[in-house]
């Protein structure tokens, strides 16, 4: 981990974004077009000059790179000492608190705290083919999943919805909603191994 600034956890995401699609013999300008991020853009999120990245820009690059957007994210702190960051989108900021993964059941799961901002609609991208949220809201009323439809969840409730289509979150009223936003995310299936050359006898 780095030093909690807000450029370190920028630097960090940009290594993430970097690796992930070097692994997957992307290029730069390949990634920004399928994504809708001018390359520009995307090369300075790599370097960590721009800042911390939006939710919206995160989501879609995720979502080009097949993995969830915890992939993208620093592994949060577990020293209660340090403050976790926040990512910010037009309507949602979002606080990665955990991540898992499942071995037996293929899947990851990541664990985020959850802020939604009244008067503004947020579009998440389709998330990797199979991939589940689950919201508890705390307080505030929230309306999400997929925008012919959405869900509505008071405070107290929760809800599940399939995240592989584009689907929404928003605030109803002028309360903020505080939240959980569980998402689970399976694994994409290995390649397979290329066959053994065979012995000429």
């Amino acid at each position: 981990m780095g030093d909690g600034t807000t450029t370190d956890f920028a630097t960090q995401i940009g290594a993430r974004i970097r690796r992930l699609r070097q692994d997957r013999d992307v290029s730069l300008s390949a990634l920004a077009r399928d994504a809708g991020v001018g390359k520009a853009t995307l090369s300075g999120l790599e370097d960590g000059s721009r800042g911390n990245p939006t939710v919206e820009t995160l989501y879609a690059i995720a979502g080009r790179l097949g993995v969830p957007i915890g992939a993208l994210l620093p592994d949060p702190p577990h020293d209660g000492d340090k403050t976790l960051e926040t990512i910010h989108g037009t309507a949602v900021s979002a606080t990665l608190l955990e991540t898992f993964s499942d071995v037996d059941a293929n899947t990851d799961t990541e664990l985020f705290r959850l802020h939604i901002r009244p008067g503004h609609e947020q579009l998440s991208p389709a998330h990797p083919p199979g991939t589940v949220e689950y919201l508890t809201v705390f307080t505030g009323t929230a309306r999400v999943g997929r925008p012919d439809a959405p869900l509505t969840i008071p405070a107290g409730g929760h809800a599940s919805w399939l995240a592989d289509v584009p689907h929404t979150y928003r605030a109803i009223g002028d309360e903020d909603v505080f939240a959980s936003l569980l998402i689970r995310t399976p694994k994409p299936p290995k390649p397979p191994k290329p066959p053994k050359p065979s012995k000429n006898n």
